[in-house]
């Protein structure tokens, strides 16, 4: 069986485009950074790098969950 190698378009700085979006909910929410990082227990620190350094930290998907709990948006809004 002959595997010819597809091409994909996948987004280098998938984190980057993450962070974007849950600053934008997280305000639209009226939540403070401080009160997200208590909401899904991580700290302020976290919070503030994983939204500020744009893409160059990252978190597990259990977390981006809690998050999207928290923020009252479904994951995939995340990556919009």
């Amino acid at each position: 069986m002959t595997v010819f190698a597809r091409n994909f378009k996948f987004d280098d700085n998938i984190w980057k485009k993450i962070s974007k979006n849950i600053r934008k909910y997280r305000l639209e929410a009226g939540i403070t950074q401080e009160q997200l990082a208590v909401d899904i227990g991580k700290s302020y620190d976290f919070i503030r790098r994983l939204e500020f350094k744009k893409g160059e930290i990252g978190c597990s998907v259990n977390t981006l969950y809690r998050i999207s709990v928290v923020l009252g948006v479904t994951m995939d809004h995340f990556f919009e």
